[in-house]
């Protein structure tokens, strides 16, 4: 069995018991959800690829996550500071969400919502991760969190959970 299908059914069987059983399929456009304030894009991989390549003056921190990753919760504050302390500085930080379909509403945008992020957050929703993980970075197996910093000139893949001080001195390293 391929490592990164071996990878992410461990996650999401220590994640999620029951939310793994209803993957959705993909969507095959940009879908909006919203639900009070909040609208959430739901993209499929083709229709996110774009947020991995552009080729503008930004930096671009994308961080994967889940809200039933532990890791991924704890490191996100950390991205919100980092969004907020560099606003200025032509860095956008993304948080995409890999969490379950079915828990769009119950849970992601709560979650969002109770915690007030201020980053992009998109959702994707694309089954098929052994076509577009590799497309994300070579070197993933899946596991949650991971984080591309990149420009137009350098890109940086971490397979690794982020202390605030370790991100900034990693987005630092793109500002000179």
């Amino acid at each position: 069995m391929n490592l990164r299908i071996l990878a992410i059914l461990c996650l999401i069987s220590f994640g999620c018991k029951e939310e793994s059983k209803t993957m959705a399929t993909s969507p095959t456009k940009v879908e909006r959800i919203q639900k009070t304030d909040y609208n959430l894009e739901v993209y499929d991989f083709n229709e996110f690829e774009k947020h991995l390549n552009f080729t503008d003056d930004n930096i671009y921190v994308v961080n994967f996550w889940a809200t039933w990753c532990a890791p991924c919760i704890k490191e996100l504050p950390y991205f919100e500071k980092i969004n907020k302390l560099y606003s200025g500085k032509n860095v956008k930080v993304i948080l995409v969400s890999l969490d379950f379909p079915k828990l769009y509403e119950k849970k992601l945008i709560p979650f969002i919502e109770k915690h007030d992020l201020k980053s992009k957050v998109l959702a994707l929703n694309d089954p098929d991760s052994n076509v577009w993980i590799p497309k994300v970075s070579e070197s993933w197996s899946g596991a949650l969190p991971a984080t591309l910093i990149y420009n137009k000139d350098k890109r940086q893949f971490y397979e690794q959970s982020f202390h605030y001080n370790e991100l900034k001195k990693e987005v630092e390293q793109f500002l000179k």
